[in-house]
């Protein structure tokens, strides 16, 4: 998170850096991935990228291009995805093959969260817990 002062959701302000340090972000390098049968929607930090969310398709060459240069140009380095059905098994491989952390996320656990109704907050939402 930024060193800026954020609103809370009861309308306050707070600083980040009077968090406690077990809810500080230690990740800074994270990207979050939501895993669908035909699309996959990345998110990675803030200002690391003209867009933050972007979308890629199920096939290989989509899968390439998301592991090639647009998240490692963006200085992510860990990536967290969705354990959905068996389509998040080749990208799992290849991210790890060209040098990614990736851990893999129960969907289940993570759909719980109230609020959250599309891909894109997804992803978003994923990056933001890996952080």
């Amino acid at each position: 998170m930024s060193k800026r002062k954020k609103k809370s959701s009861s309308g306050r302000s707070f600083d980040v850096k009077r968090l406690p340090r077990h809810l500080q972000h230690i990740n800074i390098h994270a990207a979050g991935i939501d895993i669908g049968s035909e699309k996959h929607w990345v998110a990675v930090p803030e200002g690391r990228d003209e867009v933050a969310v972007r979308e890629f398709g199920a096939f290989t060459a989509d899968l390439q291009a998301l592991a090639d240069p647009d998240m490692s140009g963006c200085g992510v380095t860990t990536v967290a995805m969705e354990s959905t059905g068996v389509y998040w098994i080749a990208l799992f491989e290849l991210l790890e093959r060209r040098g990614f952390e990736v851990k893999l996320v129960n969907a289940r656990h993570v759909k719980n969260v109230a609020g959250r109704k599309s891909d894109v907050l997804d992803c978003q939402w994923l990056q933001q817990l890996h952080t």
